[in-house]
């Protein structure tokens, strides 16, 4: 970036730090939301939570079934970074 150049984008300096920001602070939630091991730890806590009978069948089943669903997700994102060169793991 030129002087000039550098000069007139000064005033978004602070607007480009906070897009910055909130790119690193997305990327961080994505990476603690589809965490396979706490996806699983999760899974484990379940069902150790429905056979002690704290937790009812369905809000179990209900659970299971959004856990099953990030991990699978997970398992694609995870797959197409591989696929796209660009794996992170």
């Amino acid at each position: 970036m030129g002087l000039i150049s550098g000069l007139l984008t000064l005033p978004l300096a602070p607007v480009r730090g906070t897009v910055w920001l909130a790119e690193r602070i997305q990327e961080q939630a994505e990476a603690e939301l589809y965490d396979e091991d706490a996806i699983r730890a999760r899974l484990m806590e379940l069902d150790e939570a429905r056979e002690a009978g704290e937790i009812g069948e369905e809000e179990a089943t209900q659970a299971e079934d959004e856990l099953l669903e990030r991990l699978i997700a997970a398992r694609a994102l995870r797959a197409d970074r591989t696929h796209g060169g660009i794996d992170q793991q």
